[in-house]
């Protein structure tokens, strides 16, 4: 669900982003990377779900963003309609020492356009990147297959914090931009159009100071 929040100077977005990917692919650790900025090289096992939060200031617009990390193992699958449901934006993460990782990213990709149809913003992200020497995903096979569902493909490791910054500040942009989209549509017609379908909401809110911030490019 989008909750847009209007105020005499600015608007704040909510959006909802869940991670996707089996498990021991590096979920968790990009997500606590980019909203706490810590990593253990201990794995950590999500079980069912977790939640975090990060706000940021995008090219003027507030952005408060829930990102919902989830668990990896098959036990637990059937529980990601739960989890993704009134999802703005998905990550789906694979290992790239691991080829099947990246296999099923494909099933989580069709089940989200089955469940979600195209709104949903999606990101392909190639984690682990420190381990390189370990490849066994192609870029070529990865970067291909993204942009033929429409997402694009980011290669990052937690560990050493690389290209996560870039990752996130890309999804919220898309889901800036579908937003608004919906706005303009919305405002433009009358009748029940897509944004209602998804739930946008408007309220009147006073600006508020942001503890984190993002940039514009």
């Amino acid at each position: 669900m989008i909750v847009v929040m209007a105020a005499a100077a600015s608007k704040s977005y909510c959006f909802k982003v869940v991670l996707l990917g089996e498990g021991c692919v590096g979920k968790t650790s990009l997500a606590l990377r980019y909203c706490e900025n810590r990593f253990s090289d201990r794995h950590i096992t999500t079980l069912q779900a977790s939640f975090l939060t990060k706000r940021l200031n995008i090219c003027g617009k507030r952005v408060n963003l829930a990102i919902w990390d989830t668990a990896g193992q098959e036990r637990f699958h059937a529980l990601g309609p739960i989890y993704y449901r009134d999802s703005n934006g998905a990550i789906l993460v694979y290992d790239i020492t691991d080829e099947d990782s990246f296999q099923k990213v494909k099933n989580w990709v069709k089940e989200l356009r089955k469940m979600l149809g195209s709104e949903i913003c999606l990101s392909i992200v190639g984690n682990k990147t420190d381990l390189e020497k370990d490849r066994h995903v192609l870029i070529e096979e990865a970067e291909t297959y993204a942009a033929s569902v429409g997402a694009k493909h980011f290669h990052t490791s937690a560990k050493v914090n690389k290209g996560i910054e870039e990752l996130f500040l890309d999804i919220c942009k898309k889901m800036l931009e579908v937003a608004q989209a919906e706005e303009a549509a919305r405002d433009g017609d009358s009748t029940r159009t897509s944004s209602a379908r998804r739930g946008i909401q408007i309220i009147d809110d006073e600006p508020e100071p942001l503890s984190s911030g993002g940039c514009c490019s």
